[in-house]
This record gives structure tokens, sequence and C-alpha cells, in this order.
């Protein structure tokens, strides 16, 4: 997710609207249905964008500047919804409003889309080491569901899902190597089939049989989740944004980035807060969108600081490393796979013996071919603080993890591969109960929060945004939002 914090020194900024980069839209009107709305009382017209792309890989357009004298409704800098952050959450929560609404929406950053935990992920969409009785289950299906329709509906308008989202369906492997990981797999594919997922537990030569290169010994196996799917975060990303400053020239979309947030303004009248500063602009907006990953605590702490509001989403970053090794021709994998361990290591807490600097660290192996054909090799956990600094020894970690289940890859030094590989550094915005943080802050009904979903970000994005403009705008949420309130969590 792309970040947004306090800068007293910012970067010059610019306001940036569509200019058409080799991709063009067309918006059919479909049909129009009015709701109840407990905020900004809007009426719901239902989008349908056409997208066409020339051209092997969509690039992302290149922005114009807005002096101010073009006729829309940015130039007033007022909006009808602001979100801070444009990670996935932040951009996809825009869409949303944008193509199920009538609203204008600004979204501001202090960086870039991409340049956060949303680029830094293995853009993995699986449900295989999901537990069904989890808080996040339903959340994460319907953002599945949400993924798999947007990915067809792009198939049905003539163009490849693979080159405009990167998107595959790999299947997904959750393997083990010992007697107890594989009654562990048994238990967790019977969890997902009574679940309504089509999932199968595989012996050790079944798995050989689908995965070659992979070895868990006599005693290991796995369980197969065939309809799990993979994405390219930075052509997903690419996509959103296309569709949403399709929106700019009627006066509906802005982006404010390299704009770091420096304040909120509150009404002297209402006492609800009705617009976010900027290093360059003050925008206002009848809602206000926190999406700013795991610098959403510091924040808000910040912003909140001269108010008699007391909020505090204990957001923290988990930094993780991933290993991208390209042009990678001595190993092929047919499908996405991790090991049993990530389930363990995803769900480690923070205890209150570590601090910010702390290496608590784990790593477990994850492998995925990405679109490009490069070999993606993960995962590392480590509340290490804001660092983003590269450690090469657990670089190292990563790949001799992956060699214990890739023979092949112990048969090949890492050294030989330093010329062409890259190490992908992100900050997950992780929350110590396991779930993230959607909806209004406790006693303002007008700023919302969207936050901490550690490594699910891309995964929950589009079921995040249904749920957040739902609530935004009064409507009934497709599943139940209370267990990511803020309230009993935050304050």
């Amino acid at each position: 997710m792309a970040s947004t914090s306090i800068s007293v020194n910012p970067r010059r900024s610019y306001n940036h609207f569509t200019k058409d980069g080799g991709a063009s839209f067309n918006e059919n009107r479909l049909c129009s249905f009015t709701f109840q709305s407990g905020l900004l009382g809007s009426k719901i017209p239902m989008e349908k964008l056409s997208l066409s792309v020339n051209g092997t890989r969509p690039t992302r357009p290149e922005p114009i500047r807005f002096s101010g004298s073009e006729s829309m409704k940015a130039s007033s800098r007022s909006f009808d919804v602001v979100i801070v952050g444009a990670g996935i959450i932040g951009l996809t929560i825009a869409r949303q409003f944008l193509t199920k609404s009538d609203l204008s929406v600004a979204v501001v950053d202090k960086a870039v889309p991409c340049s956060g935990a949303t680029g830094a992920g293995q853009g993995y969409i699986w449900m295989v080491h999901k537990n069904p009785a989890s808080d996040t289950w339903e959340l994460t299906k319907r953002s599945h569901q949400l993924w798999k329709k947007l990915a067809e509906t792009i198939r049905d308008q003539g163009m490849d899902s693979l080159q405009v989202l990167g998107w595959k369906k790999t299947g997904s492997l959750l393997v083990g190597r010992t007697p107890e990981d594989s009654v562990m797999l048994r238990k967790k594919v019977s969890q997902l089939s009574e679940a309504g997922l089509r999932a199968e537990y595989l012996s050790s030569d079944e798995l050989h049989s689908k995965e070659p290169s992979i070895y868990v010994g006599t005693d290991g196996g796995a369980a197969f989740a065939p309809e799990d799917c993979q994405l390219d975060a930075h052509l997903a990303v690419s996509y959103i944004e296309k569709v949403n400053r399709s929106f700019a020239p009627k006066g509906r979309y802005a982006e404010f980035y390299h704009e770091p947030v420096t304040g909120l303004v509150r009404s002297t009248s209402s006492g609800e807060y009705e617009a976010v500063r900027t290093s360059n602009n003050t925008l206002y907006g009848k809602a206000i969108i926190v999406a700013a990953g795991c610098w959403s605590r510091s924040l808000m702490h910040d912003l909140l600081k001269d108010s008699n509001v007391k909020f505090d989403a204990l957001v923290m970053p988990r930094k993780g490393h991933l290993l991208v090794i390209e042009n990678f021709n001595p190993l092929q994998l047919n499908h996405g796979s991790m090991e049993v361990g990530y389930i363990d290591y995803q769900n480690a807490a923070f205890t209150s013996g570590q601090n910010d600097q702390s290496q608590a660290l784990s790593v477990s192996m994850t492998s995925t071919i990405d679109t490009m054909g490069n070999l993606v090799l993960g995962s590392s956990r480590q509340f290490a603080g804001f660092s983003t600094e590269v450690d090469d020894s657990i670089v190292l970690h990563i790949w001799k993890r992956a060699g214990e289940f890739f023979p092949k890859l112990k048969e090949l030094p890492l050294t030989d591969f330093v010329n062409n590989r890259k190490v992908r550094v992100g900050l997950r915005p992780y929350m110590p109960d396991g779930k993230p943080v959607i909806g209004p802050v406790p006693g303002l009904s007008n700023l919302f929060f969207a936050t901490g979903h550690e490594g699910g970000g891309l995964s929950m994005a589009l079921g995040t945004a249904e749920m957040v403009v739902d609530m935004v705008l009064g409507n009934p949420t497709y599943i139940d939002n209370s267990p990511f309130a803020a309230k009993g969590r935050c304050c």
C-alpha cells in the first residue's frame, strides 16, 4: 500500500488528471437505483467501463497538470469523498465510488501507487491457507469473487485479463513434509470443502505428478485449491488508475500524489472534520477515508492530537522480503505454493517484549511464477520498525528455505543470479488481532478508516472497497462489517 505521513519539507506536487496513454474508455449507463443514504444522500447509477489496451502490457497514462482554469469541479478543491492513501485499498475504494455512485472523489498520497506494500507483494489471490472460521473469511471470499468477476468482465470486453491484470488461474498448493503436516493438511481440505471451496488432498506421489519440481519426502503431502488465482499488482493498479482517471474529464476525480497530508480541518459549526490539508492544497470532503497502510496509526495520531477524539489504531509495520529472479529457466512451476508453516508465521503475534527495532524474524517458503515469467520466492516476516532496507542475510535465508522444497535450487548458488535478481521489500499494515479496521472513527460520522490488512491487501481489496462505500452511503453491507469496526479495538 502506498504510504502517507507528515512531512515538513514536501516535494513539489502536481494534481493529476487523465491524459489518454494508449487506453480508451467508453461508458454506458446501464441502470440507476436510489438508496436511502446515511451520509451523502447519493443516487447510485451503475457504470460499465470498457477499456481497450494497445500492446502487451498496459502502461500508466501520463498525468497532466491541473492549472485551475479548467471547468472542472476539482478546481474548487471540493469533493464528496477524499481518500488518504493511494495503495490498492485507497484506489479500489475510489473506483467503487466512481463506478457505483455519482460522487466526486480525490485521492491524496505522499508518494505514488505501488511504492509501498502493494507493489512489494506476490499478488496471490488464494484461499488454500485461509481459515473458514476466521473473521476475515467472508471478506476474503467476497473480494476474490469480485476479482474473478472483474477478470471475466475484462475478457467479455474482448481483452486479455492476463495482459490487463496479470490474471492467472494457477491453483495453489499448501505443502508439508511431516506426518503431522499431512494430518493438518487433510483437516484443512475438509474445512475448505465444507465451506464450499474446491479442495483436495494430494499424497506425496500425487503432488509430484502435479508439481514435479517440489519435494516433500515420502511422509509429506499438500492441500490443493485448483480455483485459486494470482494477479500482477502493478498491472492491476495501472488498470484501476485508468478507470478512475476516466472520470476526471467529468469533474469527478482528481489525484494529488507527492502531497503529504499535514492536517485536518474541523468545522466550527458541526465539529466534524471537513477537509484534508496537504502540503499544497486543502481538499474539502463530505466523507474522509484514511487508507494509509502501516502509516495510518502515526498519521491519525498527528492529525487528531489537538482534538478531544481518542482514537488509536494499533496498526504497525511488518516488514517483508521477496526474492525475484528474472529470466529463470531451471525451475518451472505449474502452480503457486507455500509451506504449512506460513500460516503459523502469518499469525505470529507482536509481543509486549518487542520494540520497533526488534528483529523477530520468520521465513517460510512461498513460490510463484509472475506474469513476466520470473521466479518469485518468499517470504519473510519481521517487526523492524519502518525500515525498508534490503537485508542480504534474509534474502539468502529465503533462497535456502526454498531449496529445501525445490532441490534443483540447491544446485544453483544464488551468487550465480545476483545480476538477475531483484528484492521487493514492503511494510505490511499489521493488526494484533489479525483483521483490518474498516469503518467510521467512533464519534466522527464522516471520518472513516480502512487499513490493517497485513499481507492480504490485494486479496481483500475489492471486498473492502465495496464495504466502505456501502457504509459511507448508508447501504446494507454485503457481508457483516461488525468484526472490522474500530469501536472496542482502537479507542
